[in-house]
């Protein structure tokens, strides 16, 4: 594990893999660390392979500090994951992003579009049932405690449990910050999750999508999961000038089953190593 401070946020993070081998970067999703079993399993099988493969503690997970700036939390990450990138000297790297992990590798692409060489998607994130239920959970409710009970009562939500275990510092980073402040950070944040009716993922235009010019592969997604619905898969596929859709290497309805048997939604990453050797090099 090694730790790197960009603009003063800490980033925890591993890179596996030969020096000078093309690069990967691997985002899960919700606030998963890089720990999260399927994504070190992934990263350690394709370093076998010969790939450079970064994985990484986005702010506001694991042991990486907390940070709320940008527009929104997946802007916010998807710069973070650039800059780390050209900080690293990793060269143009393929991104590999499933959930939230799909977005902020779509932002990341649009922020800093020579940083990326190509991107694989998975579980792109949309719809109003889905969109509503996270801005609730990662953005209203702690706006309800701090307004109502205090930052200390934010500090110590299940939602940070882990960041602050893993890192201490961030008790300090939500206790101390302005209860106002923080409120509007969350105002601004949870406006990110309102779906555009004009665009499959709020904060990309038509244009931007046009813009990516990269070579990209989007999984078919489920049209029985309510938070990466199907539609959504296939509408940002059409939006991107160099992109497929194609099988995943999974049952197409996995998300469901991992969520009532508790494996966790990335456990079957590893099942990707072939796809993404193939993808990488080709």
């Amino acid at each position: 594990m090694a730790r790197i401070e960009i603009d003063g946020v800490g980033i925890e993070y591993d890179l596996l893999g030969p020096e000078g081998a093309p690069a990967v970067a691997l985002t899960p999703g919700g606030r998963y660390s890089k720990d999260v079993t399927g994504v070190p399993q992934l990263a350690q099988a394709l370093a076998a392979d010969g790939l450079r493969v970064l994985i990484w503690d986005r702010p506001n997970c694991g042991a990486s500090d907390l940070h709320f700036g940008g527009p929104s939390e997946s802007r916010m990450q998807a710069r973070f994951l650039v800059r780390l990138i050209r900080s690293l000297g990793l060269g143009p790297t393929a991104l590999v992003g499933g959930s939230a992990g799909a977005r902020i590798s779509l932002f990341a692409a649009n922020e800093d579009p020579e940083a990326v060489s190509r991107m694989m998607l998975c579980w792109i994130s949309g719809g109003l049932v889905s969109m509503m239920r996270l801005g609730s959970y990662y953005c209203c409710e702690p706006a309800e405690e701090a307004s109502l009970k205090g930052m200390e009562t934010v500090a110590a939500m299940p939602i940070w449990a882990e960041q602050v275990r893993r890192n201490p510092r961030n008790h300090e980073i939500l206790a101390q910050f302005d209860p106002a402040e923080f409120i509007a950070t969350m105002e601004r944040w949870a406006s990110g999750y309102i779906p555009s009716p004009d665009s499959p993922v709020g904060g990309l235009s038509h244009a931007d999508f046009a813009a990516m010019t990269m070579p990209i592969e989007v999984l078919r997604g489920s049209p029985r999961d309510l938070y990466h619905p199907a539609w959504v898969c296939e509408q940002v596929e059409a939006l991107l000038p160099n992109s497929r859709l194609i099988d995943p290497p999974w049952d197409i309805d996995i998300f469901a089953e991992r969520m009532r048997d508790g494996k966790g939604l990335f456990s079957d990453w590893p099942l990707l190593a072939r796809r993404v050797l193939q993808f990488v090099r080709s």
